[in-house]
């Protein structure tokens, strides 16, 4: 952990106790499924792109309060393969709204030496959302700080099947050259994943009060803790991001073996 915990939440609401928190059993990785924004836009009466907008605050405090705290990776479910049924103009608005923001973020997130990387297919964004993040990559890629992950344009079946083809391939390549065959293994099959090289996560947090892992890290997800939380993802804070983390705290993780 880079900094006390009183620093980093000075103003703790009344019957949650920073201090319970144990700094040395931090997960190393959580991922986040930011959920709610459209329905915190229509309770109060606006419309869901200012939902998205009021989102763009807990993504900030997220990231500087995991970064502060001493999480190695954050990925954060920006927009999957999925979201492109919504309506035009909330996509429309969507795609302005990451490169206008991450844009806007990269020098502060450079500052704090985290490095920002993407997973997911960027090949068919707009040319300028695809900009944003190659300029977010190309200055902060030698961070050595957290490593803030956004999945865009992620679905975790389309990127299994991905890895599968890259299999196929090793598999053609090696019957060329050898005139036999060898079945893959879990490290081959990972180095197609988008998130080769990127450990899988300790603790998947999903706001709003849904219960659905909705195509995330299908692969990655296989012993991460869930913890499920009935804010709206622009009401989430640091503390409730203290919350998730000692719910966390609280689970014994197993990994299939005995109690």
């Amino acid at each position: 952990m880079n900094k006390p915990l009183d620093y980093i939440f000075p103003a703790p609401p009344a019957g949650l106790d920073p201090t319970a928190l144990d700094p040395a059993r931090v997960p190393q990785h959580v991922a986040v499924i930011m959920d709610g924004n459209g329905r915190w836009a229509k309770k109060r009466a606006l419309n869901r792109l200012r939902g998205h907008k009021a989102g763009i605050e807990a993504v900030r405090e997220t990231i500087r309060c995991a970064s502060d705290l001493g999480v190695r990776y954050l990925t954060i479910y920006s927009f999957s393969t999925e979201n492109w049924k919504r309506p035009h103009d909330e996509v429309v608005g969507l795609m302005d709204l990451f490169a206008k923001t991450m844009l806007a973020e990269v020098d502060g997130l450079h500052e704090e030496n985290v490095r920002v990387k993407t997973v997911g297919d960027l090949s068919v964004l707009p040319a300028e959302t695809r900009e944003a993040f190659d300029e977010a990559w190309r200055t902060t890629g030698d961070n050595t700080g957290m490593t803030l992950v956004v999945a865009v344009n992620y679905g975790g079946r389309q990127e299994i099947l991905r890895a599968v083809e890259g299999c196929m391939r090793h598999a053609v390549l090696e019957a060329e050259e050898t005139g036999g065959f060898l079945p893959p293994t879990e490290e081959l099959f990972e180095r197609g994943l988008y998130t080769a090289g990127i450990p899988d996560p300790d603790l998947l947090i999903r706001t709003s009060g849904e219960m659905r892992v909705s195509n995330f890290l299908l692969w990655q997800i296989a012993y991460a803790e869930f913890v499920c939380t009935d804010v709206l993802w622009p009401d989430f804070d640091r503390y409730e991001f203290l919350r998730c983390l000692l719910e966390y705290q609280g689970r014994n993780r197993r990994f299939g073996g005995v109690e």
